[in-house]
């Protein structure tokens, strides 16, 4: 199965969901006009959108509307998936070039940062990349253990202390270990908390120091693990982690077990952070590389613009009136 299909069958709920509210809006409409443009602005707003992304949305596809004279339905949304295309766009790919190159993940417990480490890890192997993980998430009970399993899965080596050891230490050794044996790509798993937001950042901070010091000319992303269930709660989180860090991208995970997924868009949109990887579905390789073009045409692809029939005009009516 192709990238493309994975990314459409993980999300089957929200396309469903999406389809439902839009393919009978634009099924049924034979004018642009505002009360059209207004009833569109609130099925995205109940489809997680959020109000300031879709009122952009509605606001740039009028412009668009207008500019070049489309009146047919399916004009109209197509314009409108090149509109969620762009909003979405821009930095996508992941920063790897330098060997090492440094990959910090950071998220709160529940939204599946432990897998994402472990199939991102699973992800770089298979195209090539010799890959070292930090279990430097040292608070949660068994989070060493469940990251360890992961590893072993993906068939790469993992630098590791005890429960309750200090998350500095584990990456400083393991900062170490990836330039003396040459890896091309550290993956650092962090504690998943935000209670204390001060602690969090005094942490995080330290760090970031310590892969300064040790690995100064390396590419580094900071990427937030966000669990596409939660809609418009990923936003709010997201808010929060980018007060304490510079997050370089976001990983949404679950989009398979939700309707929710129309949340990239203000993730993007509002925030300003593109969305790198996306998880649909639980192996350990369906998490894959984020494709703007590719996720507006899975939720928008199918969307209808002839579900409603045309009343049948008087010749037609003459004719069936004849045959009887």
């Amino acid at each position: 199965m192709g990238l493309f299909e994975k990314l459409k069958n993980g999300l089957v709920n929200t396309k469903n969901s999406i389809a439902e509210k839009l393919g009978g809006l634009f099924g049924r409409s034979k004018k642009i006009n505002e009360d059209f443009f207004e009833e569109l602005e609130e099925t995205l707003i109940t489809s997680d959108l959020g109000g300031e992304t879709s009122a952009e949305i509605c606001d740039r596809l009028r412009e668009k509307a207008k500019a070049e004279k489309l009146t047919d339905a399916s004009d109209v949304l197509a314009a409108m998936k090149e509109i969620i295309s762009e909003m979405i766009s821009g930095e996508n790919e992941l920063l790897l070039h330098t060997s090492p190159s440094v990959i910090t993940m950071i998220g709160v417990n529940g939204a599946g940062k432990t897998t994402a480490v472990g199939k991102l890890a699973a992800r770089l192997k298979a195209e090539g990349k010799k890959v070292l993980v930090a279990a430097a998430d040292v608070f949660r009970a068994a989070a060493i253990e469940q990251l360890n399993v992961w590893t072993d899965r993906a068939g790469v080596e993992i630098v590791k202390k005890e429960e309750g050891s200090d998350p500095a230490a584990v990456v400083y050794d393991a900062c170490t270990k990836a330039l003396a044996d040459n890896y091309d790509v550290l993956i650092i798993d962090t504690a998943g908390r935000l209670q204390n937001k001060k602690n969090l950042m005094d942490e995080l901070k330290k760090i970031s120091r310590i892969i300064g010091q040790k690995l100064p000319e390396a590419d580094r992303e900071t990427l937030l693990v966000l669990d596409a269930t939660t809609g418009q709660n990923a936003v709010n989180q997201a808010k929060l982690f980018n007060e304490v860090s510079e997050i370089t991208g976001i990983v949404l995970t679950k989009l398979d077990g939700t309707a929710k997924g129309g949340i990239i868009i203000p993730i993007k949109n509002e925030l300003g952070i593109p969305v790198k990887l996306v998880g649909v579905g639980e192996k350990i390789d369906d998490l894959q590389p984020f494709v703007p073009s590719d996720y507006a045409e899975a939720l928008f692809g199918d969307i209808r613009t002839d579900e409603t029939e045309e009343e049948p005009s008087d010749t037609e009516i003459e004719q069936g009136q004849e045959q009887e």
